[in-house]
């Protein structure tokens, strides 16, 4: 074994990390900086001190954990969960606070929005809760204190800052109000302690955790995922793990954008063949797909083919963006065969486009083809290289396939594109 193989195997160990997925570079520095820290000689001294110091291993944790988060991170989850609230709260009727879980939560700018959303809709302090779990003590610590700086700001609506913060030096302090309604603890998701909490809560959020995870830890977090779910409750994962998830038994709430899962229930009596039901998508950067600002929702209510109400657009460019907008539209609402439809619409009438062979892998996937999901992936990727859902999603599937050292590729460039992507850690 290599020297930074076991220290590999190590964090694979104690907190289920597939070095691959964040790159073993980024791995390989933090062990480098903690060897300087102690003033170890070489990484044979720093991997005899680690196994000595329960401290240490703490601290290499804590090199290694990059927190990427910041206040209403996909804004569109928190409304759903501002709905979803309200008609559990009707169905709880009084009986008992709703009860909801962020994890991992890192310096809590996750678990304080859903506070903020569910205090801003209405609902008193006391008819809800939140759990707030991360691995990392320093983390649980920063977010105890409450205070801020602007990469914690992030967006163009930034009108809860106004409500419920105020401004203290460089940084923007958290209101009381809103900090009393979250208790932090430190904790591991794969600590056995979490199974006395079984079906404790109504809404579980744990995004952009399963992809740092190879398959069969995938496996053992998302049964500890939906444990911790009470049966009737919602998860919600991140943009690029819906596939994952779907492959798990969970079905997509169907609330656009929302990432939001349930469990799936198998129906008994014979049923028409059901609509197949896609994931939610990440929503694009402009540059992909600019959106016309008006008349996309009467688009996305026609049929696919229909003439627009609207006059035609003035130029092939103007056609080929509407068409993109109806297909995630389309492919958000649900309707899988007329996004598939729309998609194959597009590429007789455009160019090749990474972004529809994308949805077209994601809709094979969904539907359980994975060999036309593999080729419609890979096509994506030879249009644009650095797509990033293409990246991850394509590596999932090669994953559950058993092409561990295919995935392993593909996770290292998605890890370098988001830390391109994301320029210099604060």
């Amino acid at each position: 074994m290599s020297n930074e193989q076991r220290f590999f195997r190590f964090l694979q160990e104690r907190i289920g990390l597939d070095v691959a997925s964040v790159g073993a570079p980024m791995v390989e520095r933090a062990l480098h900086q903690r060897c300087a820290t102690l003033q170890a000689a070489d990484l044979d001294e720093y991997w005899l001190r680690l196994q000595q110091s329960r401290e240490e291993q703490q601290a290499l944790i804590e090199a290694v954990i990059v927190p990427e988060t910041w206040f209403f991170r996909y804004p569109e989850s928190f409304n759903a969960l501002v709905g979803l609230a309200l008609k559990r709260l009707a169905e709880l009727a009084g009986t008992r606070p709703l009860r909801i879980l962020s994890l991992p939560c890192s310096t809590g700018e996750e678990p304080y929005s859903i506070a903020m959303a569910l205090l801003d809709a209405g609902i008193a302090g006391h008819a809800f809760r939140v759990d707030a779990i991360d691995i990392s003590p320093n983390s649980i610590a920063r977010a105890e204190q409450g205070q801020y700086g602007r990469n914690s700001f992030r967006g163009s609506d930034l009108t809860f800052r106004e409500r419920h913060f105020t401004e203290v030096g460089e940084g923007q302090r958290l209101a009381e109000r809103v900090r009393k309604q979250v208790n932090f603890e430190a904790g591991n998701v794969l600590d056995p302690a979490l199974r006395s909490r079984e079906g404790s809560y109504d809404f579980v959020f744990c995004r952009n955790l399963l992809i740092y995870f190879d398959v069969p830890t995938q496996q053992r977090v998302f049964e500890v995922l939906k444990n911790l779910t009470h049966e009737g409750g919602v998860l919600f994962i991140g943009p690029a793990e819906g596939s994952l998830l779907a492959r798990m038994g969970m079905r997509p709430l169907g609330i656009a954008q929302s990432f939001a899962y349930v469990r799936h229930t198998p129906v008994v009596e014979p049923v028409p063949a059901p609509v197949r039901v896609l994931p939610s998508l990440t929503p694009l950067p402009p540059a992909r797909m600019p959106v016309p600002a008006r008349g996309l929702a009467d688009v996305a209510r026609r049929p696919i083919l229909a003439p627009p109400a609207k006059p035609a657009p003035n130029s092939r460019g103007d056609q080929a963006t509407q068409l993109l907008g109806q297909i995630a539209q389309l492919a958000n609402a649900g309707q899988n065969e007329q996004a598939q439809a729309a998609c194959q619409t597009y590429l007789q009438q455009f160019e090749p486009c990474a972004q529809v062979f994308y949805w077209l892998g994601l809709l094979s996937d969904t539907a359980g083809d994975a060999g036309q999901a593999l080729s419609h992936y890979r096509k994506a990727l030879y249009l644009d290289p650095q797509h990033p859902e293409a990246l991850v999603h394509l590596a999932a599937l090669l994953a559950s396939q058993g092409d561990e050292a295919g995935a392993r590729r593909l996770q290292e460039r998605a890890a370098r594109l988001e830390r391109t992507v994301r320029g210099p850690e604060r």
